[in-house]
């Protein structure tokens, strides 16, 4: 039973517990036991919370099931940018090693509402900045399908310990692809929401117009269920949305034949890996055999979204990482002279090299005498692609899009070319300066055995319908074989 319990989907696991199949001890116990036994391989986890889930199981299991509670006994993980009351919030930067928050964010409390026990927090890119989690002040987490190659990222930490078994649900973060791109390169499914519809109060920020919290899992179903528990407005962030959520657990599969998904010509013309490439025909057969309406479609103003998204979030990078000076909290140099020479030691050693990168690209567009050359320019562009995305959903249901032209890559391969690296991210951009829905599945596997991804993106607020053709999807989709009982030792040398 322990060995087969870190296969369960987070909905198989709930069930089981509110049955009694097993015990919430004995669930957590085999997850904490997966994660030790994985972690020297992974380093997917900065802050495991053994201690007190497993108190925290044993209280639940004295206590009894409560089915109306939707993540009763369920674990979960947490990307290290949440604030959790008393324990690290790192961000993955050397500059917040210490930092211990007073306050919790609202995702963490309604997962707490909802019977979440929460057993670790993540490895991510520091800051969220990058696409590999090859920039953690931690080391690097490897990918479980094949410990070569990158997990993807920023929420690397959090695709890899669901794909291998650490947790049946993960919850992570999405300014520019974040959760779409690694659950494709690990092999399960990545949802984000619409900017505003899960609050971001107590989650450190990197692009305050672009950052929204949202779900990692198994099945689709699981991500609707992990939603449903954090959706919804909150006033202590202005920027949530005041609508209502939707029901985003009990789901209707909606039929292949009633759907129509617009492909942007500009993303399924692009340059593909051979092995992405076969992957993504293979996909499109399946779908037009099951009566899918498939409509090619142009979108123009994508071809700007890569500068768009680079400057407008280099700039709110800039604006809201500023507060880490060394003077209040985070790292202070140990030798310096005056208050300048401080700041300047303190944010050199405490920030990596692609944070100070993007706040140098921030601080620079946002400068007298460039503020209306490039980050109005970019604002203006923004909209441009927000409203042909919006155009385009009046004439098809869904935006259908690979997440990544190109496979998970060998560690190193692009740490030394930032600009190779940013213009990867081109498939997922787009949908974070537009402000939708999206939901990243796997559809199978390349010749190279790594797992291959397509991503949904539908109209704002519309997550419901999203889900339910996500389940359409889903079923036709070939599943990654499962490895969540793999050793995934590392190889010799």
């Amino acid at each position: 039973m322990d060995k087969a319990l870190c296969s369960l989907s987070l909905e198989e696991a709930r069930k089981g517990l509110l049955r009694r199949d097993f015990t919430a001890f004995e669930l957590v116990e085999s997850l904490l036991r997966r994660i030790r036994e994985t972690e020297p391989a992974l380093n997917a986890c900065l802050a495991v919370f053994e201690d007190e889930s497993l108190k925290q199981a044993r209280a639940m299991d004295e206590s009894g099931p409560d089915p109306s509670k939707a993540l009763w006994a369920v674990p979960v993980t947490l990307k290290d940018v949440y604030n959790l009351q008393g324990a690290p919030a790192t961000a993955g930067s050397r500059m917040l090693k210490d930092y211990l928050p007073s306050y919790e964010a609202t995702v963490v409390k309604r997962l707490r509402e909802a019977g979440a026990i929460l057993i670790a927090k993540t490895n991510l890119d520091e800051f969220a900045m990058g696409s590999s989690t090859e920039f953690s002040a931690y080391g690097p987490t490897r990918n479980p399908r094949n410990l070569a190659v990158v997990p993807g990222g920023s929420s690397g930490g959090a695709a890899a310990g669901v794909a291998a078994g650490q947790a049946p649900g993960a919850f992570g973060t999405d300014t520019g692809g974040s959760i779409r791109q690694p659950a494709a390169l690990c092999g399960c499914v990545g949802l984000k929401p619409s900017y505003g519809r899960v609050s971001r109060y107590g989650i450190i920020a990197y692009g305050s117009s672009l950052d929204q919290a949202g779900p990692l899992a198994r099945t689709v179903s699981d991500c609707g269920r992990l939603l449903s528990a954090v959706a919804g407005p909150d006033g202590l962030d202005s920027t949530c949305s005041r609508r209502p959520p939707e029901d985003y657990v009990n789901l209707k599969e909606k039929a292949p034949g009633s759907l129509t998904l617009a492909l942007p010509r500009e993303l399924w013309e692009a340059s593909f890996h051979p092995a992405v490439k076969e992957t993504l025909d293979g996909a499109l057969e399946l779908l037009k055999a099951a009566g899918v309406g498939l409509k090619t479609v142009s979108m123009p103003a994508l071809r700007y979204s890569v500068a768009v998204y680079y400057i407008l979030a280099a700039a709110e990078a800039s604006t809201n990482l500023a507060r880490y000076d060394g003077a209040r909290y985070g790292y202070r140099a140990e030798k310096y002279g005056d208050l300048s020479d401080m700041y300047k030691k303190s944010r050199t050693g405490g920030l990596g090299r692609e944070v100070r990168r993007r706040i140098l690209l921030g601080t620079f567009v946002l400068s007298s005498g460039y503020y209306d050359a490039y980050y109005k320019k970019a604002a203006q562009a923004r909209r441009l692609i927000r409203d042909e995305y919006l155009k385009t959903l009046e004439e098809a249901d869904f935006i259908l899009a690979p997440v990544s032209s190109i496979p998970a890559w060998p560690f190193g391969s692009f740490t030394e070319d930032p600009l190779t690296q940013y213009q990867l991210d081109i498939m997922t951009l787009p949908l974070n300066l537009a402000g939708g829905p999206g939901l990243s599945l796997p559809c199978g596997e390349g010749s190279d055995g790594l797992p291959v991804g397509v991503q949904l993106m539908g109209e704002p607020f519309k997550e419901r319908s999203l889900l339910e053709a996500g389940l359409a999807l889903e079923r036709m989709f070939p599943k990654p074989p499962d490895i969540t009982r793999s050793p995934l030792t590392l190889p010799r040398g």
